[in-house]
């Protein structure tokens, strides 16, 4: 789970302020916040096939956010996916 100050850090930082939290970049980055945070746990945890569906589900919400930016903005994807280390 993330608080709510990392949330508003996590926006502050990809998006346009800390209260817009619907921008496609913010919410790429929040994605991925949570994606490693629930890999790490899966590295303890092997037999958690309910956190394992849900890192795949958001795995997914995170590639149809991926491929709108990069169809919407080009460049904006690529800073994106190299600021966050995110690999395509």
């Amino acid at each position: 789970m993330l608080h709510k100050e990392e949330k508003a850090a996590i926006f502050k930082k990809y998006g346009k302020s800390e209260k817009d939290t619907g921008s496609t970049e913010g919410q790429i980055a929040l994605f991925t916040k949570r994606i490693n945070d629930l890999t790490g746990h899966l590295k303890n945890n092997h037999k958690d096939y309910n956190t394992e569906r849900s890192l795949v589900m958001l795995v997914g919400k995170r590639r149809s956010l991926l491929d709108y930016l990069k169809a919407k903005d080009i460049e904006r994807y690529r800073s994106l996916i190299k600021e966050l280390g995110i690999r395509k």
